[in-house]
């Protein structure tokens, strides 16, 4: 399988690549900038399962100190003040490095249901409810940049799982187990899409739940239709 330096160089240079095509498709230079930062550092994600130690650390020492940044603008629109905000940072952050780190170095297994389309959808969605800024062109695009740096690594695990020798390949025993929808563990599946479901749900009610909870921006589209609509037509300015 590869290792971490060409994962991180492969999902690297896929941030460079996505950031220049942001940047020529009229997106911000500075949402640009961090998409490519966030495709990037996503390539480690997968890896959070490996047994080396090594992915989980560096992406939870560096996730623990961003993610509270990122959903700056969510503490905003609960309007707390600033020792709310620094508090809710903190809480942040304590789960990231410890609680969360804790329970990927005791409940996951290396190329289990971590490496997956299903996964994959999970930390998209979860990293959609970080990206908790007002421009919903803005938070897609950042969204899409995660789960692009963490589709690099499993496509990669899948191109290492053939074996190129004298013109003709082979598959490893490895091939099919990164891209999958689901593994040889029912129960790991079953956990799988039930976690998927809740962080779905969360993401339908995530906008009615600021709404009653925080102020209410009229620029913000508050029903799943309406965010559908959004995102289909962002998507289409983003093709041409």
């Amino acid at each position: 399988m590869a290792d971490f330096k060409t994962h991180m160089t492969v999902s690297s240079a896929t941030g460079v690549v996505y950031a220049i095509a942001g940047s020529q498709a009229g997106m911000p230079l500075n949402c640009c900038l961090l998409s490519g930062i966030l495709c990037s550092v996503s390539g480690m994600l997968p890896d959070l399962d490996s047994d080396s130690g090594r992915p989980l650390r560096e992406a939870t020492t560096l996730g623990a100190a961003v993610i509270p940044m990122l959903m700056v603008p969510r503490f905003q629109k609960l309007q707390l003040d600033h020792c709310w905000m620094v508090l809710s940072a903190a809480l942040v952050y304590i789960f990231i490095r410890f609680f969360l780190a804790e329970i990927f170095r005791r409940y996951t297994v290396h190329r289990g249901m971590w490496h997956s389309l299903p996964a994959a959808a999970i930390v998209g969605m979860i990293a959609f409810l970080v990206m908790s800024g007002e421009d919903i062109s803005t938070r897609m695009f950042q969204t899409m940049a995660v789960v692009l740096g963490f589709m690099s690594h499993l496509v990669l695990d899948e191109i290492w799982s053939v074996s190129f020798q004298k013109g003709s390949y082979r598959f490893k025993s490895s091939f099919g187990t990164a891209v999958k929808l689901w593994g040889k563990n029912r129960w790991a599946n079953y956990a799988t899409y039930t976690k998927m479901g809740v962080v779905a749900f969360l993401v339908y009610q995530d906008e009615g739940f600021m709404a009653r909870f925080g102020f209410n921006d009229p620029n913000v589209p508050h029903t799943a239709q309406q965010l559908f609509n959004v995102i289909v037509e962002q998507s289409g300015n983003w093709m041409r």
